[in-house]
């Protein structure tokens, strides 16, 4: 293992965290995680902090998880310099092909690669569709996927409802599947990937009864199928797809007003927009 002092003091204080917050965190199938070699871990996405959970059970063999993040994370002052101290990839959403070139790389070099292939938290909190990105970077680098699934972390902190950061005393239930290689294509992989993570999840669901009692009724952090108010599968869809469209909508006024500033200023060097205008990778 090697000596990461940034990562190995961020890791205590995660622990120190979940002590001060009461979490009571479950591991299963931990000894999956390989001793050495690389893999891309597969994570479900329910609340901000999966990344931070699902590092826990990495920890069995002291290994060390490298995420892919957005490229704005990188470029903020403070975070920026710990994000790349800590070898995370930052993934510049306009044009990801150099992202998925230095994973790619990371992981024949032997790293573990942290990806959520959902692309953001599931409102449902039932596992979306899966983007393949995972699994052709685990093809082209010949290691084996390797699939997390967590349950509790929205009643933490998740999208669309109350922070529950100070004393939140919840189970937060970590399953690690077998690894297992990539075959045949990857749409059709990844499918079948999303449906055994989904029955996973399912399994930690009713666990989670036995460690905290019946699900409230009517709960927003509970999904519809068990009781829950938290939207099905499909409304989360139209939420996130209506947020998307609402963020590109918001992107392109931003451009446009950058372009009035620059043709207002006179400024002989603007010429014609083209698809590239916006970062994306020529």
């Amino acid at each position: 293992m090697a000596f990461e002092p940034l990562y190995q003091s961020i890791i205590g204080i995660a622990r120190a965290m979940f002590f001060a917050q009461g979490l009571r965190i479950e591991l299963t199938g931990e000894k999956n995680f390989p001793k050495t070699g690389g893999a891309v871990v597969v994570i479900n996405h329910t609340g901000y902090m999966d990344f931070v959970y699902a590092g826990v059970p990495a920890r069995e063999y002291k290994r060390f998880i490298r995420f892919m993040a957005k490229k704005e994370v990188f470029d903020h002052k403070i975070a920026g310099p710990i994000m790349r101290n800590l070898r995370h990839i930052p993934v510049d959403r306009t044009g990801g092909g150099d992202a998925y070139a230095a994973a790619v790389e990371a992981l024949r070099r032997g790293e573990l690669i942290g990806v959520f292939p959902e692309a953001t938290i599931s409102r449902s909190f039932e596992i979306k569709g899966f983007k393949t990105g995972g699994a052709r970077m685990a093809q082209e680098a010949g290691v084996p996927i390797l699939p997390v699934t967590i349950w509790g972390s929205q009643r933490v902190w998740s999208k669309g409802l109350p922070k529950n950061m100070v004393r939140p005393s919840v189970p937060i239930l970590i399953d690690t599947a077998e690894p297992v290689y990539v075959t045949g294509d990857p749409a059709e992989f990844m499918e079948n990937l999303r449906e055994s993570m989904q029955a996973n999840l399912e399994r930690l669901q009713d666990r989670y009864v036995e460690l905290a009692g019946p699900y409230p009724q009517d709960a927003s952090w509970v999904p519809r199928r068990l009781g829950g108010s938290a939207p099905t599968l499909e409304e989360a869809n139209v939420l996130d797809e209506a947020e998307h469209q609402a963020r590109m909508e918001k992107k392109q006024r931003s451009l446009g007003d950058k372009r009035g500033e620059s043709a207002g200023s006179g400024d002989s060097q603007s010429g014609p927009t083209t698809g590239n205008d916006g970062g994306e990778a020529r």
